[in-house]
């Protein structure tokens, strides 16, 4: 007789390919002051070794605040690339670490006169550990924390300063919780 050993295909291996991303949508309002905001960043990622994941990311995010009197707008769009590496890829449950570089552009929009519409322009890096758990063949619950970042944001108009952002440590309640779908 024969006997055939069945491979399970939960985790990764070098060939894979998975699309991951975030949605956000938020609202506050306190008295007359509103807030509303969305978001979406869409990332995919291709492992180039059994360890080794590259991949490219955008996003946009709106956000519109209003006091009753003065109304603002916001759009910002980022894209950049990633690169991971896993610990255990090929299991149920992997532990990763995430290094990525991003460029973003925001444009600002304001009734406030002489600052109606303004640009500005920046980059950043960040390091952050993450986690994945398969739920079943193609799909994973991944979850990522920030723990070391640095950006700079310049606006665009002569003589303006960039400001400059680091940032260290780990913010449990800024947790980037998503959904990884492997094909």
């Amino acid at each position: 007789g024969a006997m055939n050993a069945q491979e399970t295909s939960e985790g990764f291996a070098k060939g894979s390919t998975f699309i991951t991303g975030s949605v956000g949508v938020g609202s506050t309002k306190t008295g007359d002051v509103k807030s509303n905001n969305f978001s979406i960043a869409p990332s995919v990622g291709h492992f180039v070794s059994s360890n080794i994941a590259v991949g490219a990311r955008l996003g946009f995010e709106n956000v519109t605040n209003d006091n009753g009197t003065i109304e603002t707008k916001t759009n910002t769009f980022t894209a950049g690339v990633f690169g991971r590496y896993y610990w255990m890829p090929a299991s149920k449950f992997s532990i990763f670490a995430e290094l990525g570089v991003d460029y973003a552009n925001a444009s600002f929009d304001s009734d406030v006169t002489g600052f109606e519409k303004s640009k500005a322009n920046g980059f950043g890096f960040e390091f952050a550990p993450g986690i994945n758990y398969f739920l079943n063949n193609n799909f994973a619950l991944e979850a990522k924390w920030g723990v070391l970042g640095y950006n700079s944001v310049k606006p665009d108009f002569d003589g303006a300063k960039a400001t400059n952002n680091f940032n260290f440590g780990v913010n449990l309640s800024n947790i980037n919780l998503g959904l990884v779908y492997k094909f």
